[in-house]
C-alpha cells in the first residue's frame, strides 16, 4: 500500500476540516456548558476554602479563648488556694491565741483557789491551835502538874496537832 501526496494532503485537508467544523459546534452548542462547568467548579473550590478558612479562623479563636478561659481558671484556683491558706493560717493564730488565754485564765484561776485554800487552811489550823491551845492552858491551870505529867500533856498536844 502506497499512499501519494495528493492522498496525504486531501486527507489532512479533511480532517483539519472535521476538527474545524468539531471545534465550531462545541464552541456553539457545548462551549458555554463546559465553561459553565469549570466556573460552577471555580467558584465551588473559592467557596469551599473560603469555608475552610472561616473555620480555621473560628477554632484559632475558639482555642484562644479556650485558652485564656483555663489560665483564668488557673489564676482563680491560685488565687481561691492562697485565700484559703491565709484564712486557715488566721484560724490557726486565733485559735492558739484563744488557747493560750483561756490556759492563762485557767492558771490564774488554779493559783486563786490555791491561794484561797491556803487562806482557808492557815486559818483552820490557826483556829485549832487556838483552841488546842486554849484547851491545853486550861488542863495546865486546872490540874496541879508535876514535871512527867507536863510532858505528857505537851507530847498528847503535839498529838492533837499532828492529827488535825
Amino acid at each position: 500500500m502506497h499512499v501519494t501526496v495528493g492522498e496525504l494532503i486531501g486527507n489532512f485537508i479533511l480532517i483539519t476540516g472535521s476538527f474545524i467544523l468539531l471545534l465550531v459546534l462545541i464552541k456553539k452548542f457545548a462551549w458555554s456548558n463546559i465553561t459553565g462547568i469549570f466556573e460552577e467548579r471555580a467558584e465551588k473550590i473559592a467557596s469551599d476554602i473560603d469555608r475552610a478558612e472561616e473555620a480555621r479562623q473560628k477554632a484559632e479563636v475558639l482555642a484562644q479563648k479556650r485558652e485564656d478561659e483555663l489560665a483564668g481558671s488557673r489564676k482563680e484556683a491560685k488565687t481561691i488556694i492562697e485565700n484559703a491558706k491565709e484564712t486557715a493560717e488566721q484560724s490557726k493564730a486565733n485559735i492558739l491565741a484563744d488557747a493560750k488565754l483561756e490556759a492563762g485564765h485557767l492558771k490564774e484561776k488554779a493559783n486563786q483557789e490555791i491561794a484561797q485554800n491556803k487562806v482557808e487552811a492557815l486559818q483552820s489550823v490557826k483556829g485549832e491551835v487556838a483552841d488546842l491551845t486554849i484547851s491545853l492552858a486550861g488542863k495546865i491551870i486546872s490540874q496541879n502538874l508535876d514535871s512527867h505529867a507536863h510532858k505528857a500533856l505537851i507530847d498528847q498536844y503535839i498529838d492533837q496537832l499532828g492529827e488535825a
